[in-house]
């Protein structure tokens, strides 16, 4: 079963990067982004949507945890209310 779930997870990582290579080779044509007045150097398309694809997978997490530790704090915080004090 151990094998199995390390092929599957070879197979889909494969798959995905297939995916992203079919993708940038799809996406040749060139863009220059403008933001705020800053113009970027022309490149091909697939550039920037991979590189705001790999910003989200790195933000994402992030935030996720973030959350995780403040609502985690939030109930700390409710325990110690609700306890009765020592005396």
């Amino acid at each position: 079963m151990r094998n199995f779930k390390r092929a599957l997870a070879v197979l889909f990582v494969l798959l995905l990067a297939a995916v992203v290579l079919f993708f940038v080779l799809e996406n040749q044509q060139v863009v220059s982004l403008v933001l705020f007045g800053w113009s970027a150097p022309a490149m091909p398309v697939a550039v920037p949507v991979l590189a705001a694809l790999v910003v989200g997978l790195a933000v994402g997490p992030v935030l996720g945890a973030y959350g995780v530790q403040r609502s985690k704090r939030k109930i700390r915080a409710s325990e110690r209310q609700a306890a009765p004090s020592g005396r």
